[in-house]
């Protein structure tokens, strides 16, 4: 008699099935096309990738005020310079990467050149939520702790190639009129 009367059969021995094994990718790439692909292009964590980045510039860079460049219609191109007096927007107070130097005081035989050009990084997207737009060439960045002003001369995105762009490295030297930006102070 059997040890379990209810149950009609007895047990028997059900070998394990294979596991089917399917890579992450497999619903994203196309079965005739079958390539590698390290980096999903239409993944969210792009979003968390920025917002890590930014978070990182505030904890790490420095405080700086950007005076925004409003453009005139008098500029000489012949002689490179503005026939009157260049005006600049309310300066706003914002985070960024820089390195910090001593400026460099060189004598030639034209007289003393300051050859001190700057790079400023900033995360692109809170910049532009900042200042309600890029950073453009003539833009005026002066560092708060340093009285020294920088005119913005060469704007450059740096970009991850699956994940976008992140970061506005802007390229600036030193300004030598600055009577115009510290009478706009006052």
């Amino acid at each position: 008699m059997p040890k379990y009367p209810h149950k009609k059969h007895e047990l028997r021995y059900n070998p394990p099935k294979p596991k089917e094994v399917s890579l992450a990718d497999e619903g994203i790439v196309d079965k005739s096309n079958v390539t590698l692909r390290m980096f999903d292009p239409d993944n969210p964590d792009t979003g968390l990738f920025n917002v890590i980045d930014g978070e990182l510039v505030a904890l790490a860079g420095s405080e700086l005020v950007i005076y925004r460049y409003a453009a005139d219609q008098d500029f000489d191109d012949l002689y490179d310079e503005h026939r009157r007096r260049v005006l600049y927007k309310k300066p706003e107070l914002v985070v960024g990467h820089y390195d910090p130097r001593p400026v460099e005081e060189n004598l030639s035989e034209f007289g003393i050149e300051l050859t001190n050009d700057q790079t400023f990084t900033f995360n692109k997207t809170y910049i532009e939520r900042k200042l309600k737009g890029p950073v453009i060439a003539g833009d005026v960045i002066k560092p708060k702790f340093q009285n020294i002003y920088f005119e913005v001369f060469e704007v450059q995105e740096d970009s991850f190639e699956a994940y976008g762009v992140f970061h506005l490295v802007c390229a600036a030297k030193i300004m030598r009129d600055v009577a115009d930006i510290i009478d706009g102070e006052r």
